[in-house]
This record gives structure tokens, sequence and C-alpha cells, in this order.
């Protein structure tokens, strides 16, 4: 694993002290804490902990190069295109697998054909979280929004209704994964 200071990498992207940096800081934290409970309860090593609480920091750096002035980020591309965005900026940085979370963690994944149906700015390619890693960290994501107000986290119904306008595979795969991680139905606790 890369000996890496998150919090470096997200101020060498962003302005510390801007709108978007409080706000990738802020969500990074929300979804790190949500993921490291979450693999703390699979009995996770050390090591894949380590891994996690760093990747889950950076999984939404590159929303700086989005048109999102909302999220304070003034860049060109639309929003969908912040995981390939993100997993770009890590890979220069020799993050490959740190790269690989940023990719996958749009929208539960996507694949190749979802891309092309709907008319994504992505190349048409599988995007979907494979390790035990990535499959955390985006059933974390989930829960938080990144809307700059008070941290709330969502509940389980508020998340399903979220994915469901996105079609019953999104659903089922995310269920599947709050099962999996010893999730109660209700209230979105695990």
């Amino acid at each position: 694993m890369a000996d890496i200071d998150p919090i470096a990498v997200i101020e060498s992207c962003c302005r510390p002290g801007s709108r978007a940096h409080a706000i990738i800081l802020a969500h990074g934290i929300q979804v790190r804490d949500k993921a490291l409970e979450v693999a703390r309860g699979l009995d996770l090593p050390p090591s894949r902990l380590e891994f996690i609480a760093q990747a889950a920091l950076l999984h939404d750096i590159g929303i700086i190069a989005t048109a999102t002035p909302e999220l304070g980020c003034h860049g060109s591309l639309p929003y969908v295109c912040h995981g390939e965005m993100g997993g770009r900026m890590l890979e220069a940085r020799r993050l490959p697998q740190h790269a690989r979370v940023c990719r996958t963690h749009v929208g539960v994944g996507l694949t190749a054909k979802e891309i092309t149906e709907r008319g994504l700015p992505l190349e048409p390619r599988d995007m979907l979280p494979l390790s035990l890693e990535e499959q955390i960290i985006c059933y974390a994501d989930k829960f938080f929004s990144k809307n700059g107000g008070r941290p709330r986290e969502k509940s389980l119904e508020e998340v399903v209704a979220g994915l469901r306008r996105w079609g019953t595979g999104k659903v089922e795969r995310f269920l599947s994964w709050h099962r999996a991680f010893g999730g109660r139905d209700g209230g979105g606790k695990v």
C-alpha cells in the first residue's frame, strides 16, 4: 500500500479554505468513518483499513474538475465525470488502487452498456466496484450527500429511493452489500 497523506493530496488539488476543499474533506471524512465502521465489523486487517481510510478521503477529489458551482467547483466537465477525473488525478500520483475507487464509486458502479445507453460523457467500459474495499467505500458513500450543509446520514430508505431512479439493478447491488456488510433494515445504520 502506498504511504500517502490524503489530506495533502486534497490540498494539492484544491485550495484550503475554499468551499470545494471544505466539501471534499467533510464528505470524505463522513464516508471514511462509515466505511471504517463497516470494515471493522468485517474484521479486516490494519493494512486494509488504512487503504480504506485513504481511498475514502480521496474518492471525490475529481469533483474539482466539474462544473458544479454549488459545490465550489468551477471546472468544465459534467458531474458524472468526477470519478474518471479523480482516477486520472490519482493515477498521475501513482496511486492506481485509489484511482480505481474514484472510478468505480459513481452510482454504485457503471457498466459500458449503461454508459452507452444513457449517453454519458464517459468512455464506455465497465467501472464496477469489484474488490471488497471498493464495495465498502461505494456503499458508505451512498449514505452522505455533498450539500455543504449539516452532516446527516441518510436512512436506508432514502438511499434506496435515490438509487431507484437509476433502476432496480442499482438498488439490488446496494442492498446485497447492505446484507453482506451486516446492515439492518431501517435507519441506514450498520
